[in-house]
C-alpha cells in the first residue's frame, strides 16, 4: 500500500557543476565551471556581502513599445522571495506578482487571477532568483550548468543555466569581460520573456542597468530606469492580490469544521470508486545530478479513507506473471493488516464512548491549523469549472509551537482553493519557510523550501478524488544521509465498481487479485 502524500514527498536539490568555456581568439573552447562565472559576476556587481545586504529593490523607468506606445515601468523584490512587475500602457496594466504564499496576475484585458502548475511555479522561481542575487545557488537549491559560447547583440557571452528546486529554468547570459549580466531569458507566467541589460551604473555600491529591453509575448520594451531605490520601504500589501477584489472570509472554524465532517462522508463514497495512478519518481545525488528515475502504475481502490494500490507496470512494462503474483499476495496481507488495524481503532472508539471518553484529542489537525496560521488575501475564483474561495495563509507568529505537529505547520505557507457548497479542497499548495527538525535534527531534517501540490477533481457530480500530486523535497536524516527528490503521482481513469466484494477480499482463500477498474 502506497498512500502518496506530504509523508512521502520526495527531494530535489541542484544540478551541480558543468562544463568550463574559455573565451579566446586562437585556441579550441575548454570546458568553464557555472559556479566560478556566478562567482566573478557577484564580485563585479558590487561583491557578496553588499547584494546579500539587500533587503528590498524598487526599479522605476519610462518605456516605448515597438509600436510608438508609451508608458511606465515597476520592478519590485523583498526578501525572502516577493515579486511585483507591472507595465502600464494606456490604462492598460499588465501586472505579476508573487507574495511568497501565491501567484497572480493581471492581464492585459484587466482580468484578475491566481496562476497555477507551471505559470505559478515560473513566479515562485522569478521570486527565488531575484532575491537570491546569485550569492549563494546552493544554499537557495539552484542548480547551475554551463551551457556554451553565445553572441548576445554581437559581442560574445557565456551562457548559464539556472535550475529552481522544483525544475524552473532560466538562461544567464555573462559578459566574459566585465562579468555582469547581459541578458536572461525564461518562461514566466506562462510567457516567454527575455531581458537585455546594458548602461550598468553604480547605486549604493551595487552595479545596476539603467536600461533594459524587455522582449515578452511578441511585445518589445524599451525601458530607461529613472529611478532606482535599495531598502527602501515597502509595505507587504505591494505584493498582495489586490484588496478591492478581495471578499470577507467565512468563520474558518466552521468551514474547516464542515470540511472534516464531510471528509467522512466522503470516505465512504470513495468505497465505491478505483482507478488508475502513475508515478514519476527521481533520485538526486549530492550534485544534484539524475541517481534514479523510476515510473510505476498501479490500480487501486479505496478501503476506510485509505489508498490500496496494486502495482502492475514499472518503467513503462507490465511486471511478470510471478512478479504480479507476489505483489498481490503483498496486497492481501497489506489489506488484512489494515482490517486488523481498522477493527482495534473501532473497538477503542466503542469503548471510549460507554466510558464517555472524548477522541478530540486524537484529530487536532483543524485546530492547530487555525491556531497555527494566519489567513490573508481571501478571493473568491473559477477553478476547473467550479466557484471556488480562494486565500493564503502564513505561519502565525504569535503562535508558540509545543507539540511536533504544532512545530510542522506553524513552518508551512502557501494558497489554497475551497469549494464552499461541496465541503471540500480543490487545491492545495503548500512550502516550508524553515527547517522542521525531527529530535531536535538528530532523526531527520526537512529542509527550508521542501513544497507539495495536491489537486482533486469533481467526479460523477459525487465526490471530489485525488487527481495530481506534486512534491519537492530535501532533507537529512540521522545527521548524515541526505535525501534530494521530486516526484509527480497522476490518479485518472475512475470508475465504479460493487462496494460490496471489499467484504470478500480480506481474508482469501487463495491470492486474489484486488478488484480492478
Amino acid at each position: 500500500m502506497r498512500t502518496p502524500g506530504p509523508g512521502r514527498l520526495c527531494v530535489v536539490h541542484f544540478l551541480g557543476a558543468s562544463f568550463l568555456c574559455l573565451v579566446s581568439t586562437c585556441c579550441p573552447v575548454g570546458a568553464q565551471v557555472p559556479a566560478k562565472i556566478v562567482e566573478q559576476y557577484v564580485r563585479a556587481a558590487g561583491g557578496g556581502r553588499a547584494l546579500s545586504k539587500i533587503h528590498t529593490l524598487e526599479l522605476e523607468g519610462t518605456f516605448t513599445t515597438d509600436d510608438g506606445k508609451s508608458g511606465t515601468f515597476t520592478f519590485d523584490t523583498k526578501l525572502p522571495n516577493r515579486y511585483y512587475l507591472e507595465l502600464l500602457v494606456d490604462e492598460q496594466t499588465l501586472i505579476e506578482a508573487y507574495n511568497g504564499k501565491s501567484a497572480w496576475h493581471r492581464d492585459a484585458a484587466g482580468e484578475l487571477a491566481t496562476l497555477v502548475g507551471a505559470e505559478g511555479r515560473q513566479l515562485e522561481a522569478a521570486a527565488q532568483y531575484y532575491n537570491s542575487r546569485l550569492v549563494n545557488p546552493k544554499k537557495e537549491k539552484m542548480a547551475l550548468e554551463f551551457v556554451g559560447n553565445v553572441q548576445v547583440r554581437g559581442k560574445d557571452a557565456l551562457e548559464v543555466e539556472v535550475s529552481s528546486a522544483t525544475g524552473v529554468k532560466r538562461q544567464v547570459f555573462f559578459d566574459p569581460e566585465t562579468h555582469l549580466v547581459v541578458k536572461e531569458a525564461a518562461t514566466v507566467g506562462g510567457a516567454e520573456e527575455a531581458l537585455l541589460y546594458e548602461d550598468y551604473r553604480a547605486v549604493e555600491g551595487v552595479k545596476l542597468p539603467g536600461k533594459i529591453e524587455l522582449d515578452r509575448g511578441g511585445a518589445k520594451y524599451d525601458i530607461t530606469l529613472t529611478r532606482a531605490m535599495i531598502n527602501g520601504s515597502i509595505g507587504e500589501r505591494v505584493f498582495d492580490f489586490p484588496i478591492k477584489s478581495q471578499v470577507k472570509l467565512p468563520d474558518l472554524k466552521a468551514l474547516f469544521k464542515e470540511i472534516d465532517d464531510n471528509q467522512k462522508a466522503i470516505d465512504k463514497i470513495k468505497e465505491n470508486y478505483a482507478g488508475t495512478e502513475t508515478e514519476e519518481e527521481t533520485e538526486y545525488d549530492g550534485e544534484g545530478k539524475v541517481k534514479k528515475r523510476e515510473a510505476r502504475e498501479s490500480t487501486f481502490f479505496y478501503l476506510d479513507g485509505d489508498e490500496i494500490s496494486t502495482l502492475v507496470k514499472k518503467d513503462g512494462k507490465p511486471l511478470s506473471d510471478k512478479e504480479q503474483e507476489k505483489e498481490n499476495q503483498q496486497v492481501q496481507k497489506r489489506i488484512q493488516e489494515h482490517q486488523k488495524r481498522q477493527a482495534k481503532k473501532e473497538a477503542k472508539e466503542e469503548k471510549d464512548k460507554e466510558k464517555g471518553k472524548s477522541d478530540d484529542k486524537e484529530d487536532p489537525g483543524i485546530e492547530v491549523f487555525l491556531r497555527a496560521c494566519q489567513f490573508v488575501n481571501p478571493r473568491r475564483e473559477r477553478f476547473r469549472g467550479q466557484d471556488v474561495l480562494v486565500f493564503d495563509f502564513e505561519p502565525n507568529p504569535e503562535f508558540q509551537p509545543h507539540k511536533l505537529e504544532e512545530r510542522v505547520v506553524q513552518k508551512l505557507a502557501g494558497v489554497v482553493w475551497v469549494d464552499e457548497k461541496a465541503h471540500d479542497v480543490a487545491r492545495l499548495e503548500a512550502y516550508f519557510v524553515g527547517d522542521v527538525k525531527l529530535a531536535g535534527g538528530l532523526l531527520a531534517n526537512l529542509q527550508r523550501g521542501t513544497s507539495f501540490v495536491f489537486e482533486q477533481a469533481f467526479i460523477n457530480n459525487e465526490v471530489w478524488l485525488p487527481t495530481y500530486l506534486e512534491g519537492h523535497i530535501g532533507a537529512r536524516v540521522l545527521l548524515v544521509k541526505g535525501f534530494k527528490m521530486s516526484f509527480v503521482t497522476r490518479y485518472s481513469d475512475y470508475k465504479k465498481f460493487n462496494v460490496e466484494t471489499l467484504s470478500t477480499i480480506g481474508k482469501p482463500k487463495a491470492a486474489e487479485t484486488p478488484p480492478q477498474p
